[in-house]
């Protein structure tokens, strides 16, 4: 071995000799901080656990600390799991952490089910315990039990009602003869994926201040708002007489889903009162179906919020359609038809109906509609606020100007007392949706011919 290893060896040999071992402060003064003061869970299904919540605990000293416990108060009977720097256990013993460093605790909660249809507390903390002092971080998760349907399906005439939510695994089957009637107040979460076939019926009526309510089954705050979380509602060919009537449709790949004509004289798919937002492609995506929409608010989506390819027949009255997609970027006009489905396909009738709504947006042109020859087009847009670089849709429309919400940013589409779409709508006293819904807003105000533009009346 030459005389250069030698030296190396010896040196590297001397260092670790003389290194001291790292001091420990073992006064009462020691003193940790947090990355919280608590940790609170949002709804948590019975049956069904949460993501990970973090701690971080921090040792801004010079010194090192050993931590003599970090322990689940509640134990193995807690509603909480933890994960200690790494070790999935209910209490560590004796844990380092070295000076100016920290160590993370993960918390998931699992609830079992009960009885109980209202969403109840549940409690636990976490102690620490360091140099005779303790400190203490509660725990905090809101539980709520719920109907469990896995790949279900109905085949005969049902109802879903207010009580516990109805989670839904894969897909939820509507048979061709069956009717699923949702109460007010009646509560629908989708797993990740999963969808609705409608093949009958969907009747699904709220009021005013209980509505009824189609999302991701994540409901921790930060899934709020995500778009994509499960696939939306299907109608098919032989679907019929469907109603969303006061109802929040939110966060899925497409919220509804339309894909022929009606069967009947009703249009396929009504929609009134409803809120249709934050949806990954499309808040409505229809081919050659017959939709009417009535006093409803669409927004934030991220192609389209109403979109009908390959002809149909569309209604729409009273509406707020915005999208300023502060997330992400969208080059799609918020409202979109087509009489072709493709360059090389058939074209076929197409029927638009749009008065006294509002189509605004971040992007230049909000409407649009693309057209082969062939087929009869029917486009009659009257009284509407239209934010587009075509002002081609009538002399009785307003383009371009600004309506005036109160705060996009915070989902509010009520207009300001300046709005140009004030006493600026068409008499539609007689159409088939008035008196009901048509003779008040959204949120029940009366509605006045001319009235305001849009879902909102004041």
């Amino acid at each position: 071995m030459s005389q250069r290893i030698l030296t190396l060896l010896f040196t590297v040999f001397v260092l670790f000799a003389c290194r001291k071992e790292e001091k420990i402060d073992r006064s009462s003064n020691a003193r940790l901080q947090f990355s919280t003061d608590s940790l609170l869970f949002d709804t948590v299904f019975t049956s069904s656990g949460t993501t990970n919540r973090s701690l971080k605990i921090f040792n801004y000293s010079d010194k090192a600390v050993l931590i003599s416990s970090i322990s689940l108060q509640g134990g193995n009977t807690s509603a909480f799991k933890i994960n200690i720097n790494g070790e999935a256990s209910t209490s560590v013993s004796n844990l380092k952490i070295g000076a100016n460093d920290s160590i993370y605790v993960f918390v998931k909660a699992f609830i079992d089910p009960n009885n109980a249809e209202s969403p109840f507390l549940v409690e636990d903390a976490i102690e620490i315990n360091l140099n005779g002092n303790q400190e203490k971080i509660p725990l905090v998760a809101y539980g709520q039990n719920a109907v469990y349907l896995n790949n279900e399906r109905i085949v005969n005439n049902t109802s879903f009602k207010k009580g516990k939510p109805y989670i839904i695994y894969n897909t939820l089957n509507i048979d061709k003869n069956a009717t699923l009637i949702l109460e007010a107040g009646a509560r629908l979460y989708f797993h990740k994926d999963a969808k609705m076939l409608i093949a009958g019926s969907l009747q699904a009526n709220g009021i005013l201040g209980d509505s009824i309510t189609f999302c991701s089954d994540r409901q921790e705050r930060i899934y709020s708002d995500e778009p994509g979380q499960w696939d939306g509602l299907y109608f098919l060919a032989s679907s019929h007489s469907n109603i969303l009537n006061y109802v929040t449709l939110k966060n899925a790949l497409v919220g509804a889903t339309v894909d022929s004509l009606s069967v009947n004289a009703l249009p396929k798919l009504l929609i009134s009162n409803s809120i249709v937002k934050n949806h990954q492609v499309a808040g409505v995506l229809s081919y050659n179906a017959s939709i009417d929409v009535v006093n409803s608010l669409f927004y934030n989506c991220g192609q389209y919020l109403l979109a009908g390819f390959s002809g149909g027949n569309y209604r729409c009255y009273q509406n707020t359609f915005a999208n300023y997609n502060y997330n992400f970027p969208r080059k799609t006009p918020s409202v979109y038809f087509t009489n072709f489905l493709n360059s090389s396909g058939q074209t076929k009738d197409v029927s638009v109906t749009f008065y006294n709504n509002i189509i605004y947006g971040s992007l230049q042109r909000e409407l649009d509609f693309s057209e082969q020859s062939g087929g009869l087009v029917v486009k009659d847009f009257q009284n509407n606020l239209l934010k587009t670089d075509q002002q081609t849709w009538g002399n009785t429309n307003i383009y371009n100007s600004d309506p005036f919400f109160l705060n996009t940013r915070k989902e509010n589409y009520q207009l300001a007392s300046n709005s140009p779409a004030k006493e600026s709508g068409k008499n539609l006293s007689n159409t088939i949706y008035y008196p009901n819904p048509l003779s008040k807003d959204i949120l029940q105000q009366e509605r006045a011919f001319p009235s305001t533009l849009g879902c909102f009346e004041k």
